[in-house]
């Protein structure tokens, strides 16, 4: 069956078997960790419509190497939805493997979250981040300004949620920063070390839309594009700037949009509880 099986229909068949069972979230949170394996397919020439006897026990060491980029948390989740994915197709008998080298493997090599996250209902961060994905981009506003305040947000809570970005790495974000067509940026990080970002097609798309609609503010700037904030200041103190928002706006952007989304009186989760829930 490995010879006649795709590994494209192989992860297809499983993610319909997790739609089947599990949250629509869930399922979508899946289908986006092994998007992120297709595209390590693709950066190694390997062709993802070839037989699924290609993967073996060492593409989890690959695939764990190839996480590095992104942070602890999201190593940890795309990894054992890899392994599940694994334990899917040695349960159908697509492939014949050993879970427990697997295991094994998975132990060894990834990294371990440096701090236990603060307890947030996970059904409270999906919604979260379905408003910001869906409503925040259509709410009728009274006019431009704040048209580009929702999708700024919009965008921004989507970025920070698929990539474990820190507030003030996200807030620092420039134009010239990202490469659209790799979906990645580099950026210096925790210790001074440069580090690759690497952004989800929702994440990009809502930057994409918040920046088309900026285009005419940016064009009136005598600035490169390149140098100009992916995330910026829209208040009347800001004029007609290109000026970049600051921390504290950042958080307050997270603190209000769950305040509107789930009611003052839940407790907004914390940036690194939001890219955990990548859905």
């Amino acid at each position: 069956m490995a010879e006649t099986t795709t590994i494209h229909q192989a992860i297809d068949r499983f993610i319909e078997n997790v739609a089947l069972s599990r949250s629509e979230n869930t399922a979508r949170t899946y289908q986006n960790g092994l998007n992120t394996f297709l595209e390590m397919l693709e950066e190694m020439e390997i062709d993802s419509y070839g037989s699924i006897s290609l993967i073996n026990e060492n593409f989890v060491s690959l695939y764990a190497r190839y996480l590095k980029s992104y942070s602890p948390a999201t190593e940890n989740l795309y990894i054992n939805i890899f392994k599940n994915f694994l334990e899917y197709l040695i349960a159908e008998k697509i492939l014949q493997l050993n879970m427990y080298q697997i295991k094994l493997l998975i132990h060894q090599r990834i990294r371990k979250p440096g701090i236990r996250l603060p307890q947030f209902p996970l059904e409270a961060i999906g919604k979260v981040i379905l408003y910001a994905q869906e409503t925040l981009p259509t709410l009728p506003c009274k006019d431009s300004a704040e048209r580009l305040i929702n999708l700024r947000d919009s965008a921004f809570l989507l970025t920070l949620a698929d990539t474990g970005l820190r507030i003030h790495e996200i807030c620092a974000l420039r134009r010239g920063d990202v490469d659209w067509f790799k979906k990645k940026a580099i950026i210096i990080g925790k210790g001074n070390k440069e580090a690759i970002i690497r952004f989800s097609e929702r994440s990009i798309m809502s930057m994409r839309n918040y920046l088309n609609e900026r285009g005419a503010l940016d064009g009136a700037g005598s600035s490169h594009l390149s140098s100009f904030p992916i995330f910026a200041r829209h208040d009347k103190g800001a004029g007609k700037k290109t000026l970049p928002i600051t921390t504290k706006t950042g958080r307050l952007i997270v603190s209000r949009r769950v305040a509107e989304c789930l009611g003052e009186a839940h407790p907004a989760p914390s940036h690194r509880t939001l890219s955990v829930i990548i859905s």
